[in-house]
This record gives structure tokens, C-alpha cells and sequence, in this order.
């Protein structure tokens, strides 16, 4: 083995090791909240730090669900990110694609509109302001309108359009192809790397939707996932429950409970990463080569 066969291999060793202790780093903290979840009272008061519960306890989920407040909130959390995504979605897209298009006469000045909404923005007050103009108000149209776009992801949207021969279109329109069918049946089809890594993007966005629901949302009936989450965490554990009890509920640690309202915010969300991944890498990439 020559000095840079063995270099390589000693670079590629160290490069190993560091990446899985990063891994490792990062991925601690979700076991740990995991774990906590699961634990039993006594265990949980005997241990500062925990990775690998020894006794199992369902009480702490079982005290979350004694009441509607957490299935509830679940539901409305589900509800704005499917909603949320899928407008975003045709939003951006029907957005990007004449914006990636030469013939459009007037790109450039709406380009330079949209990148000048990532450097400048109203601020928290006008928006606010502009919501409760629009009626908005107390409703989950406030949390899914104002972030219909993103100006960073319409960027991705419309690098990935520009990357298609404009020479499909050409042909598409010798044949009698209008500009929405080209779109929904040529453009979109051969953009689903882009399409599913802005799913991700998007979803995730709403998943976590927490200052905007803080601001316009007063109904506690209203709240996502997130509010309720914060409401946990910050007031008490007695506050989250509405009515309701189960058995040895005096004895679970309020910690406890907290870490299975986190674990049950953020599991489904993680779940959908897995089906997007082959998606994701190319989507991201391909999308930002060309400006």
C-alpha cells in the first residue's frame, strides 16, 4: 500500500468515525425523550439522564389521552399541513413554471419582486394587520394564506423548470398543447424530484406552524399541536387536561408526560421523511445548480 492508498484510508477511517459520533450526537436526545416517555416513575426519579428504560409504563400516554385535547390538536395539526402543503404546492408551481419560461415578458421584474421579499419583509405588525383585514382572524385559512409561498422554495421550483428542454414544450405545442395541459401533463410529471422534495420542505413547515398560530389563533379549541405543546411545557400538566383521570395520575412526573406529547408532536412527521428520501437529495441539488 502506497502513502496515498494509506492516507485515503486513514482519512476515510477518521472521516467514519467522526460522522457516526455527529450521528450519534444529534440522534441521543431523540432516544432520550423516547425513553423518558416510556419509563416507569420510580426509574425515571432514580436516573438524571435516560437512554434504555428497564421497567416499560404506558401511564404518561395514557394520562395524555384521557382528554380530547391532544387528539384534537393532532387532527387540526394534520389537517393544516395536508391542506397547507397541497396549496402551496399548486401555488408554487403555477407561480414558477411562467417564471422559468424565456417568453414571459415581465420575469425579471417579478423575480425581482420575489427575491426582494426574502431580504425585506413588513415585519410581524403589518402582517398582522393585513390578516385581520382579510378576516383571518381565528381561522386556519391565517395559518395556510399568508405562507402559501415561499419565495426561497419558488426559487428551487423555478431553477428545476428551467432545467427541462424548452424543446418539449415546442413539440408539445406543434401537436395542439395548451400551456396548463403542458404544465399538468409534461412539466409536473418530469418534476417530481423537485415536487417531492418541496412536499417535505412544505410539510414540515406546517407541521411546526407555532409563532403564526400564537398570533392569530385565540380559540384554544383552534390550537395545532405545536400551541398545545408549548401550553404543556410552560404552564402546567394540570392545565392540559380538561377532565379525566387514570389510575396513579398523582404520581406521574410532570417531565414525563411532556416527553410523550413531544414524542407524539414529532414521530409522524418523522415517519413521512423515509417515503421522500430517494426524492429528496436529487430534488435539492438539481433545483439549485442553475440560476
Amino acid at each position: 500500500m502506497n502513502s496515498n492508498s494509506l492516507g485515503k484510508y486513514v482519512f476515510d477511517i477518521i472521516n467514519a468515525i467522526l460522522l457516526i459520533a455527529f450521528a450519534l450526537i444529534t440522534f441521543i436526545p431523540f432516544v432520550h425523550v423516547i425513553s423518558s416517555s416510556f419509563a416507569s416513575v420510580a426509574e425515571y426519579n432514580s436516573k438524571n439522564f435516560l437512554l434504555i428504560p428497564t421497567e416499560f409504563s404506558l401511564k404518561a400516554y395514557e394520562y395524555i389521552f384521557t382528554t380530547n385535547a391532544l387528539p384534537k390538536s393532532l387532527g387540526i395539526t394534520v389537517f393544516i399541513t395536508v391542506t397547507g402543503t397541497l396549496v402551496s404546492l399548486l401555488f408554487t408551481t403555477l407561480f414558477a413554471y411562467p417564471l422559468s419560461r424565456r417568453r414571459f415578458h415581465f420575469r425579471r421584474t417579478i423575480m425581482f419582486l420575489v427575491v426582494f421579499t426574502m431580504i425585506f419583509q413588513g415585519g410581524m405588525i403589518p402582517e398582522y394587520l393585513v390578516v385581520k383585514a382579510l378576516g383571518l382572524l381565528n381561522s386556519y385559512g391565517s395559518l395556510i394564506i399568508p405562507r402559501a409561498i415561499i419565495a426561497f422554495y419558488l426559487i428551487i421550483m423555478i431553477n428545476f423548470f428551467r432545467n427541462i428542454p424548452e424543446e418539449l414544450e415546442e413539440s408539445a405545442k406543434m401537436d395542439g398543447c395548451g400551456d396548463l395541459r403542458m404544465l399538468f401533463r409534461i412539466m409536473i410529471p418530469l418534476s417530481l424530484p423537485a415536487i417531492s422534495t418541496l412536499t417535505l420542505f412544505y410539510a414540515v413547515f406546517q407541521w411546526n406552524t407555532y409563532m403564526h398560530a400564537i398570533l392569530y389563533i385565540n380559540d384554544t379549541e383552534k390550537w395545532p399541536i405545536q400551541v398545545l405543546l408549548r401550553q404543556i411545557v410552560m404552564v402546567s400538566q394540570a392545565g392540559f387536561v380538561e377532565q379525566g383521570s387514570v389510575e396513579g395520575e398523582s404520581s406521574i412526573p410532570p417531565d414525563t408526560v411532556k416527553m410523550a406529547v413531544i414524542t407524539v408532536a414529532t414521530l409522524p412527521i418523522l415517519l413521512v421523511y423515509p417515503f421522500l428520501q430517494k426524492y429528496f437529495a436529487k430534488g435539492a441539488l438539481v433545483g439549485s445548480v442553475k440560476g
